[in-house]
């Protein structure tokens, strides 16, 4: 056995031994269009949704429509009561009769001046313009008058709650004889809460690496976790075109026809966003991604040695992923690097 072994080594003993390069599986670099799909969270709400208010002082008088009650545009919902308005309506109204008969006599002192005045030295210019004042200053008081009423008026039409829009009132804070007004404890909670259920919004918060992958009219699909099997679709609509300072994500919005009410405001929904190939970029296996504490890194085979180039990654779909780096296209990387694998390490491709 010794002999053979002996026979076996043909190098001489002063020729030192030549360490080999291990052969390494690489590949070439290559671009192509990858394209993907994004799912977030996004959040179901009415595309029109008021908190009505009492405006003035009151209390409730009459409830037409209670929770889940379908109203129309205009339609009486409430009715509420204040009694010093009455008044404040009555004494209003007798002002405007006071100041019309004031202005009338006025008027007609001035009429008669002015028919005497015609005959010369009857009527001094002085008592004539003072006349005159006196008729304007009295038609001045009417008219003031007047707009009072009017604005008493105004402010007892607030005393009547109509809805602002055709919808559905999902909340009810009131009782008959209940006091409400602009302020204090009556102005707590809104009157009703009135949502228009028929349309809705959906609302999904975009991160600002795939912001330029969306425009107005992209279709996207959404599930809801009370409905798993039930795909709904729906088009961008409109999008925020600045990126939230505390998100750093950009918002979107989709309209979402709901004439069935199947989805309700509030749902919590699965998004789903297509984001096409814009254009081609350098698609790898993520098997060649170094990850290390230093950062992102593939291997670059150049001149039989290893070049680690750093890099960063874009997109993701199953198995592969998008990178940007100082690369060109044709370089070899290695399939699967290892952190064993140094810089300057000789590599067989």
């Amino acid at each position: 056995m010794t002999a053979i072994y002996g026979c076996g080594h043909a190098e001489s003993k002063g020729e030192p031994k030549k360490e080999q390069a291990p052969a390494i599986a690489t590949f070439d670099l290559k671009k192509e269009k990858l394209s993907t799909k994004l799912s977030l969270p996004g959040e179901l709400i009415a595309l029109q949704q008021v908190d009505l208010y009492a405006k003035v002082s009151s209390f409730v008088r009459t409830l037409k429509v209670d929770i889940g009650s379908e109203v129309s545009k205009g339609q009486l919902l409430m009715t509420l009561e204040a009694p010093e308005l009455s008044s404040q309506l009555s004494a209003s109204q007798s002002r405007i009769k006071a100041q019309e008969a004031i202005y009338t006599a006025s008027k007609a002192n001035y009429n008669r001046l002015y028919e005497t005045s015609k005959t010369p030295g009857t009527i001094s210019t002085n008592d004539l313009d003072q006349a005159m004042a006196k008729k304007n200053a009295d038609l001045a008081q009417l008219e003031a008058a007047k707009a009072a009423y009017k604005e008493i008026g105004s402010v007892q039409d607030y005393l009547t709650i109509r809805a602002p829009f055709s919808g559905i009132i999902s909340a009810r804070n009131v009782n008959l004889g209940a006091y409400v007004g602009p302020s204090g404890k009556g102005s707590d909670l809104p009157l009703f809460t009135l949502q228009d259920q028929k349309n809705l919004r959906l609302a999904v918060s975009i991160p600002e690496i795939y912001t330029g992958y969306l425009k107005a009219g992209d279709e996207i699909s959404f599930t809801v976790k009370s409905l798993p099997s039930q795909v709904f679709k729906a088009k961008v609509k409109r999008l925020s075109g600045a990126l939230d300072l505390r998100l750093r994500a950009e918002r979107i919005e989709m309209d979402v026809a709901n004439a069935s009410k199947i989805l309700l405001p509030g749902m919590v929904a699965e998004v789903n966003i297509p984001l096409p190939a814009n254009a081609s970029t350098f698609i790898i296996n993520k098997k060649a991604l170094l990850d290390t504490s230093e950062g992102l890194f593939v291997l670059k085979v150049q001149d039989n040695k290893a070049v680690k180039v750093e890099v960063k990654k874009g997109r993701e779909a199953d198995d592969r992923v998008e990178i940007f780096g100082n690369l060109t296209e044709g370089d070899k990387l290695v399939a699967e690097p290892t952190e064993e694998m140094h810089e300057g390490m000789a590599i067989k491709p």
